[in-house]
Order: structure tokens, then C-alpha cells, then sequence
């Protein structure tokens, strides 16, 4: 036997609110995604710097002034390419990431705009059903009295 039509409109509310909940959580676990992933590539550079560090000092002996001006160098080189590919990958990805994003706006609108037309037509075939109910009931009334006269 299928659910009754308040109880199946209830679980239809349950589902909206579930929704919804996702929604609010997926915005949180975006953002702390992000944040590890910022992490992560911080202690990446960090160790990259750090093994840097431990290759130039490790051929200290070759002559300290010469080696000065090389890590002074390689320093400034790598650091001004971090910033440019760093900028670089910002601007791509800035721009991708609004694609994607504007996509994904849009396929969720779609879908919620789908939903609500779903539940009006639920309203109107709840609103049928009542009405064919009323009609049935009243149907057999006439036919009760009828019969009883």
C-alpha cells in the first residue's frame, strides 16, 4: 500500500531540508579543503627551500664569497619565478575555477527551478486526488441512498 499523501509530502520536506543541510556543509568543506590544500603546498615550497638551503651549504667549501653571491642568487631567481608562476596559476585557475563554478550555479538552478515545478505539480496532483476522493465518497453516498430507497 502506498504512503499516505501527507506522509509522502512530509518525507518530500525531509528531502528539501537535507538539500539544503548538503548545501551548507559543501560550502564549509570547500573552503576547509582549500585551506588544506594551501597547507599542503606551503610545507611543499617550505621543503623545497629547506633542500635548497642544505645543497648550497653542503658545497660551503668551494669558497664562501663566490658561494654568497650564488645563493644570493639562486634565491632571488627562484623566488621571483615562485611569484610568477605563483601569479600565473592564480590567474588560470582563478579563471577556471569561475567556468567551473558559473557551470555548476547554473546546473543547481536548473535543478532547484525543476524541483519547485516538481512540487507544484505534486500540489496539483494532491489537490486532484482530494478532489477525486470527494467525489468517490460522494458518488457512494448517492449510491448508498439510492440503493436504500
Amino acid at each position: 500500500m502506498t504512503k499516505p499523501l501527507s506522509e509522502q509530502l512530509s518525507d518530500l520536506s525531509v528531502h528539501a531540508k537535507n538539500v539544503e543541510n548538503a548545501f551548507a556543509a559543501a560550502q564549509k568543506e570547500g573552503h576547509d579543503k582549500i585551506v588544506a590544500r594551501a597547507k599542503e603546498a606551503h610545507a611543499a615550497a617550505t621543503a623545497a627551500v629547506e633542500n635548497a638551503k642544505r645543497s648550497i651549504k653542503s658545497a660551503g667549501d668551494v669558497g664562501a664569497k663566490k658561494w654568497d653571491a650564488a645563493k644570493a642568487k639562486v634565491a632571488a631567481d627562484v623566488d621571483n619565478l615562485k611569484a610568477r608562476v605563483a601569479s600565473k596559476k592564480r590567474s588560470i585557475d582563478a579563471k577556471i575555477a569561475e567556468n567551473v563554478a558559473e557551470d555548476a550555479e547554473a546546473d543547481a538552478s536548473w535543478a532547484i527551478d525543476y524541483a519547485i515545478a516538481s512540487v507544484e505539480q505534486a500540489k496539483l496532483a494532491v489537490f486532484d486526488a482530494i478532489s477525486a476522493r470527494l467525489d468517490a465518497n460522494e458518488a457512494a453516498g448517492v449510491a448508498h441512498a439510492s440503493a436504500r430507497s
